[in-house]
């Protein structure tokens, strides 16, 4: 039996699924360029930007992501959307 306020093991966030959910309501050609962004970026040796490319790749391929990462990547995007 797992504590209460602890994910079992191999379970997600549940906020994992709301971070989804919002990348997956912005256009297409928004992610696209928001992927080229972050790899020109990576370019330039940004660790961030690297991973936020890499999990962007997956999720537009339909390749498993963690929701960890995704959870990284909904919040940079959306600190990208606020101008941040």
């Amino acid at each position: 039996m797992s504590e209460r306020g602890t994910l079992k093991l191999g379970e997600p966030h549940p906020a994992a699924w709301a971070a989804r959910d919002w990348l997956s309501s912005l256009p297409l050609t928004k992610l696209l360029s928001y992927q080229g962004s972050l790899a020109s970026c990576a370019i330039e040796d940004n660790g961030l930007a690297e991973i936020c490319s890499e999990t962007l790749r997956r999720l537009l391929n339909h390749e498993p992501v963690s929701d960890r990462y995704l959870l990284g990547l909904a919040w940079t995007i959306r600190s990208m959307e606020d101008g941040g």
